[in-house]
């Protein structure tokens, strides 16, 4: 039998960084794994931790030989992934996430999917968990799972099996990655999201699979949720300037909503039909927002119906406002993206993958 160690048919790379709270958690999820064939290394890219994290990472080096520690000086996570990818020695590449727990047969359901269904990529449903006993991140819960809160992203849901635009985490084939490129090191966020998009578009598959599940623990405050949909929803538009191809109806809807609110108040103080409109735009909102309180009251518990509707106003209204926000800095050349240039020889400024392909 080949030595883990030394010949492993599954690299896991794991993002990192001021991760005290989760890593050791995370990581007593993963060294229980089922086996696979020919074993796994993981791989922790460590964004120059301050908090403690790396003297886990370090304990837990003495007592696991296929857990290595890589630096990442740059600290962002798209930089972490690619470390990771050049020093990976596994025919297939699994990327995670230090905010998870996993279930024993994660890997192992990965690695069997992946060989059945031949995709590019394969991953499952992210289960949201309260990052604490806090009413503040029940109401985070439920509403990032909701389809009202979240829309169209399945692997939120309790969504089947079969092809996909993405997936959480995802386990890769390595010459995926010989084909397309490395992730795009300009995207501090949504990397992941348009490197699926990447394989989409080059004419690959990415498979869900409901059996594989990672249990996430979302934000903690309800002041943290809204910041983290206004800064994602800022990174959308930048996204879409170096790949359009990931462009999502998803991801554009709570732009148009805030507009429809922002267009038809202004309207509504010169004109009744202006009035009229923003009724209707409101009252429409009204009823859709209140039937999703119902929906999550009734599994949470009825004391969440009274904020609930103001809470995904906010999350949507937090999120539009960044993508136009996004917008704007792209119009006035004043975006991240528009300031770095191309993430590797060859990539071109518009396209986050290598000519050529």
């Amino acid at each position: 039998m080949n030595n883990p160690t030394l010949n492993p048919s599954v690299s896991i790379i794991i993002p990192c960084r001021n991760e005290v709270a989760f890593i050791e958690k995370c990581l007593k999820s993963i060294f229980l794994f089922d086996p696979v064939p020919g074993g796994f290394e993981v791989l922790v890219v460590d964004g120059m931790s301050e908090d403690g994290t790396r003297d886990i990472l370090h304990r837990w080096q003495k007592e696991q030989p296929n857990l290595r520690l890589l630096n990442n000086p740059h600290t962002i996570v798209p930089t972490a992934l690619n470390i990771g990818l050049k020093e990976a020695k596994g025919d297939w590449i699994v990327r995670l996430d230090v905010h998870s727990e996993y279930p024993k047969n994660y890997l192992r359901l990965c690695i069997e999917t992946s060989i059945r269904t031949g995709a590019d990529n394969v991953g499952g449903l992210c289960i949201t968990r309260p990052r604490n006993d806090t009413r503040s991140a029940h109401l985070v819960m439920s509403i990032t799972t909701h389809r009202f809160g979240v829309g169209n992203a399945d692997f939120r849901l309790d969504a089947g099996e079969g092809y996909t635009d993405t997936v959480p985490y995802g386990c890769y084939r390595r010459e995926v990655f010989h084909h397309l490129g490395f992730f795009d090191e300009r995207l501090v966020r949504n990397q992941d999201y348009e490197f699926n998009r990447r394989i989409v578009r080059g004419g690959g598959k990415i498979w869900r699979h409901p059996g594989i599940h990672v249990h996430y623990y979302n934000q903690g405050s309800l002041r943290d949720l809204f910041r983290q949909a206004f800064i994602t929803g800022c990174w959308n538009p930048w996204m879409w300037y170096l790949a359009p191809y990931a462009v999502s109806l998803r991801h554009c809807i709570p732009a148009v909503f805030v507009l429809g609110i922002l267009g038809t108040s202004i309207y509504a103080l010169f004109s009744t039909l202006g009035l009229v409109s923003f009724f209707i735009v409101m009252g429409s909102y009204f009823l859709f927002v209140l039937k999703a309180a119902i929906d999550q009251s009734r599994q949470y518990g009825w004391w969440q119906l009274p904020v609930l509707p103001f809470l995904f106003l906010t999350y949507h209204v937090s999120y539009g406002l960044g993508i136009l926000k996004g917008w704007l800095q792209l119009m006035l050349r004043k975006s991240p993206v528009q300031t770095i240039k191309e993430p590797w020889m060859g990539a071109g400024r518009f396209r986050a993958w290598p000519r050529g392909t």
